[in-house]
């Protein structure tokens, strides 16, 4: 558990970090632009897996990238309206969902988790305090957390079955389809594709971190450390991305946190160390 716990925490760091870069690459690309072109590269990084994996590697691959590329999507759209601070935290709301829709669907929790999960989600209120609001943003960050809490209990129920990096691979190699037929579309239809190159290349290194590391990579640590953490327990450990997003948009894009969000940001830390203190006491029991 602890193994796991240690996995998705460094996965939730390295997320931390895209924030701010998305949000600087996010001033001349769209966020389909910004998805598709990453998911390609990751693609590329995840290809002497594809052909090894089976056919149910593909079936909930092509599941949890559908889930997953609504997420990035809605994600980066929103970065396009809001501060990266802002965005993390409302995209950190998928704590809650997680926990709740787990609960429709039959699922037991226990009250240290509840109690965990509440208290995030009131440090994530007092972090989100900071930024500016805007419809089209907070709505679309909204829609990225949700279409992401049903990404982290797709991912708890399938990831025992596959190995993941026939998992990870499935799943980015849809990304990469739907989110390249998607761009064409979109492109199209305004001209953008004409001017893509041009757009994307002063943002490579973005773009290739983006890919390589945080899609590819993570995704990979991601199903790994899942098999060991439960949905709940993972949406919680995923608390900490505002945390680090905010770190690394004070360092790279000197935004500031007021007295509110780093009261909110110790809280979310708090509901982490909760729930591990109980669930080290019910391991020594």
């Amino acid at each position: 558990m602890r193994h796991g716990v240690s996995i998705l925490l460094f996965v939730t760091l390295v997320w931390g970090t895209t924030f701010p870069l998305l949000k600087s690459a996010a001033g001349s690309l769209s966020g389909v632009e910004i998805s598709a072109l990453r998911f390609i590269v990751a693609t590329a990084c995840m290809a002497p897996f594809l052909l090894k994996a089976s056919r149910q590697a593909w079936k909930d691959g092509t599941l949890l990238g559908l889930l997953a590329l609504v997420s990035y999507v809605a994600q980066a759209y929103g970065l396009q309206h809001i501060s990266s601070n802002r965005s993390a935290f409302l995209t950190s709301l998928n704590v809650l969902m997680v926990p709740l829709l787990g609960v429709l669907a039959g699922a037991r929790l226990a009250w240290e988790v509840v109690l965990a999960a509440a208290v995030a989600c009131l440090g994530i209120g007092l972090m989100s305090w900071e930024g500016g609001g805007n419809v089209a943003g907070d709505t679309a960050t909204v829609v990225c957390a949700l279409a992401y809490a049903l990404y982290v209990i797709a991912l708890s129920r399938c990831s025992h079955r596959h190995d993941a990096r026939h998992l990870a691979a499935t799943q980015i190699a849809v990304m990469a389809i739907a989110g390249t037929a998607w761009l064409l579309v979109s492109g199209s239809a305004d001209g953008a594709l004409q001017t893509l190159a041009n757009r994307a290349t002063p943002h490579a290194s973005t773009l290739l971190y983006l890919g390589a590391v945080a899609t590819a990579g993570m995704l990979f640590l991601q199903a790994v450390g899942q098999r060991q953490v439960s949905a709940d327990k993972a949406a919680l450990i995923y608390a900490m991305e505002p945390v680090f997003a905010a770190l690394f948009g004070w360092l790279w894009l000197d935004e500031q946190l007021g007295w509110r969000g780093a009261l909110g940001g110790a809280l979310v830390i708090g509901a982490i160390v909760l729930s591990e203190w109980r669930a080290a006491n019910r391991a020594a029991a």
